[in-house]
């Protein structure tokens, strides 16, 4: 069960409804990127880029990338008006200052209590943990973005962490192409499911114990 194109522009999508006007917003590689394209009418977010950058844009358009202008992952982006520049040790001061309103993260894994595995997978070769640590730590809120199961099949909404973890009870917010839940004091609580996928599909492939309300949105 892959995440299609089609796939990755609603997770982005519904994870930008989490934007609030004037907040400095942190995005990770993957999905994630593609928030800054979808941010909703009348919403201006800072987004910030540990690489450097307060005010990074959207992507360039083909043929107008920058080789000078990126993201943390090495991606081309632009820069909006009034955008700032500083060295990397300020753009992690920031983060570690808790700066930032919200951070939206790849992961691997996730648990029932919002422990957080998104940096390595034992055996594999790792380029580096990056700003992963500090932002899960330090962000005010952190959304989560992935695959509702792996490649085998399995699900990454797991009772608790097989992967080493990045942080500890971290998550607030995780959305998939099959649901939204969030964490709460009393367990992972079912919010939203995304079309075509109903309750049974979202419990079948979720390893976790959800909490069912009584009233569940159904997202086109």
């Amino acid at each position: 069960m892959g995440v299609g194109e089609d796939n990755r522009d609603r997770i982005a999508g519904r994870a930008a409804q989490e934007l609030r006007d004037g907040m400095v917003v942190n995005l990770g590689i993957g999905i994630p990127t593609m928030v800054a394209d979808l941010v909703p009418e009348g919403i201006h977010v800072i987004f910030h880029a540990e690489n450097g950058i307060l005010g990074a844009g959207g992507g360039p358009a083909p043929g107008e990338e920058d080789a000078f202008l990126c993201n943390a992952g090495g991606f081309p982006i632009t820069v909006v008006d009034g955008a700032s520049y500083c060295d990397s040790s300020i753009a992690f001061a920031m983060i570690r200052r808790g700066c930032i309103d919200i951070t939206i993260l790849g992961a691997l894994e996730v648990s029932e209590r919002g422990d957080l595995a998104n940096w390595i997978v034992p055996g594999k070769r790792v380029a580096g943990i990056g700003g992963a640590m500090e932002l899960a730590q330090k962000a005010k809120k952190v959304i989560v973005l992935m695959n509702h199961v792996n490649r085998q099949g399995e699900s990454k909404v797991k009772k608790q962490c097989a992967l080493p973890l990045t942080a500890r009870e971290c998550v607030k917010l995780i959305i998939t192409e099959m649901a939204v839940m969030e964490v709460t004091d009393q367990g992972l609580l079912l919010k939203e499911i995304m079309s075509p996928y109903t309750v049974e599909d979202v419990v079948r492939h979720t390893e976790a114990a959800l909490i069912l309300p009584k009233h569940i949105s159904y997202l086109p």
